[in-house]
């Protein structure tokens, strides 16, 4: 074993593909925001130390809002430090009800489940409605929770071509099961463009298929007019539909740690008797459902927060347009991610070093991160970014993609 450990360990530096985890420094409290931040940009600090953050999936900031650290507080006064036990035992507070009775009239759903991560909860909804009677029919680009719930789940896996109803539709036809699922995600993770949602259900009706909506980088980013926030699906017919079922995690833009699926409460009933990765999981930390919690209210409460992230990410694209040669950049992005493709796994990690030298953290993806195996840059559009630091941070990444062979 140990000759093969470092015969892997060869392997991936030959490759590029090391990975070492970046430690940072504790960010620290953040002051009450005044009515001018209410308008636009809620701090001018974008990172600690210095640091402008392109790299973090805390769309919206909340993850050092101080209403976000004074309702764990209290929770962990009340609740204490961890739920003790799994939900079915001894895990299940008034908190975690309430935690989901709002994640459901936020998100439109019927019902909601809340699990101790988003991992966890696409591992326990794919295993729950999959086994040797369901075929998954799933986008080519699902994350990689989803994939390994669809092994798990010990059913039939057709992978379709990204974002093509029509391939999908094919793989579909002649199925012998007597369930199906239609997997996708509202936005993707990597390139950070949209399913064609409508499309996709409409296929998944006609086809007496389940869609399932993974909603991770879409919830407290997407939406549009009194959804903005609320997700891809929310304010739309799909929004309540029993044939639609939704993930979610609430460890990005909301700031907090946790996962969520959301359906109807059939679908609840079921995976509390069924999925075992809440059965037999430790319930999530009550101070991380009381800070996932604050976090709707100030959604809710604050819509130009999820305004700021599609303006900065609009504003990223633009500037870097020129370089890119991506004419396009700005409608494919339907929420925070904007995804340069770099020509190999060695060129992004020595872009992101030379960016991250000089104050700027993107995220650098190689394979097996990148679905389609090409190596690339993510930047991720916060909502605290200032004007400032969007130019100096695509001042930087311009002079490096140039110098970039």
């Amino acid at each position: 074993m140990t000759a093969w450990l470092e015969q892997q360990a060869e392997v991936r530096e030959r490759r590029g593909l090391v990975r070492t985890p970046t430690v940072r420094g504790p960010q620290g409290a953040r002051g009450k925001e005044s009515a001018s931040d209410r308008e636009g940009a809620p701090d001018r600090k974008a990172g600690h130390r210095g640091m402008i953050d392109l790299a973090s999936n805390d769309y919206l900031g909340l993850s050092t809002d101080p209403r976000l650290a004074e309702a764990a507080t209290d929770a962990i006064r009340r609740w204490g430090t961890g739920a003790a036990s799994s939900r079915l035992v001894t895990g299940t507070t008034e908190l975690h009800l309430e935690l989901e009775h709002h994640l459901a009239l936020f998100t439109g759903a019927e019902a909601a489940l809340v699990f101790s991560s988003g991992y966890l909860a696409n591992l326990g909804v794919t295993t729950a409605l999959g086994g040797p009677g369901t075929l998954i029919v799933a986008d080519e680009y699902c994350h990689a929770s989803l994939i390994d719930g669809f092994r798990l789940s010990r059913s039939e896996v057709r992978k379709f071509k990204h974002n093509d109803a029509a391939d999908a539709a094919r793989l579909l036809e002649g199925r012998t099961q007597p369930r199906a699922l239609v997997v996708v995600e509202s936005i993707y993770s990597v390139g950070g463009d949209a399913a064609p949602l409508r499309e996709l259900f409409n296929l998944a009706q006609e086809h007496d298929a389940v869609l399932l909506i993974d909603e991770a980088h879409s919830l407290g980013v997407a939406g549009v007019g009194p959804f903005q926030g609320r997700g891809a699906v929310a304010g739309t017919s799909l929004a309540d539909h029993p044939g639609v079922v939704r993930t979610a995690t609430l460890s990005k833009a909301l700031g907090s740690q946790g996962g969520a699926v959301l359906g109807s409460s059939l679908l609840r009933e079921h995976l509390v008797n069924r999925s075992r990765s809440f059965i037999f999981d430790t319930a999530l930390a009550p101070p991380a459902a009381a800070a996932a919690m604050a976090a709707v209210g100030i959604i809710q409460r604050e819509p130009w927060r999820a305004a700021a992230v599609h303006h900065n990410a609009a504003a990223l694209a633009a500037q870097l347009q020129p370089t890119l040669g991506r004419p396009a950049a700005v409608e494919r992005s339907a929420g925070a991610v904007q995804s340069i493709p770099m020509p190999s796994a060695e060129a992004a990690l020595a872009a992101s070093q030379a960016a991250y030298a000089v104050g700027v953290q993107v995220g650098c993806f190689r394979p097996p991160s990148v679905p389609d195996g090409v190596s690339r840059l993510r930047l991720t559009a916060r909502a605290n970014l200032t004007p400032t630091d969007l130019d100096h941070a695509c001042t930087v990444l311009r002079d490096i993609l140039e110098r970039t062979p």
